[in-house]
């Protein structure tokens, strides 16, 4: 898919330790979306969704609940660049 779009999710609250990034891989995937997840050192996950701009708010919305010992405060949105990822999976983390 050469126009697809991107996007950066910043989920907050108790988003590390839960199972999140794990959760947002099987989540992205199964949605058809390429990026990549992974902790940030204060605490949230930081999200790089690319693919159609509805599968993306598909994903933008499961991540207000995300895995079920996740307790989500928040969900910002932004704009992002196409990094040229190809599939999803989970990065190291800036911790």
């Amino acid at each position: 898919m050469t126009n697809r779009s991107a996007v950066r999710l910043l989920i907050s609250g108790r988003v590390q330790g839960v199972g999140y990034r794990y959760w947002t891989v099987g989540t992205a995937r199964a949605l058809g979306l390429e990026g990549w997840v992974r902790n940030l050192a204060d605490g949230r996950v930081e999200i790089l969704a690319l693919g159609a701009p509805d599968r993306i708010g598909e994903l933008e919305r499961a991540c207000h609940a995300g895995p079920p010992s996740a307790r989500v405060t928040a969900v910002a949105r932004g704009e992002a660049g196409d990094d040229g990822s190809r599939g999803f999976s989970e990065k190291p983390g800036s911790d």
